[in-house]
């Protein structure tokens, strides 16, 4: 995945399911992130850090081991994912 500023991801699809990006940042690549998120209605695991969800509600939805092992941050933006992760 790429962005017209040059910014690029590495994204892989695991199952139908299952989508892992890798060697990604940059502002215009967060915003992909958030837009493809609110899209799928997906939650996106950063392994060691948080669990990002897009609605609070969401919250109750997620597997134990998710919301018991890390924390979760609601995020809506580009922004706000990159700034989750760099919190972690």
């Amino acid at each position: 995945m790429s962005t017209a500023e040059g910014e690029e991801a590495g994204v892989y699809f695991d199952s139908p399911s299952g989508i892992t990006f890798n060697r990604f940042g940059g502002d215009g690549i967060m915003d992909l992130l958030a837009v493809l998120l609110r899209q799928l209605d997906a939650v996106l695991v950063v392994p060691g850090g948080p669990t990002m969800i897009q609605r609070n509600e969401d919250r109750e939805l997620l597997p134990a081991s998710l919301k018991d092992e890390w924390p979760v941050v609601v995020v809506r933006t580009g922004a706000e994912i990159d700034q989750g992760i760099r919190a972690s």
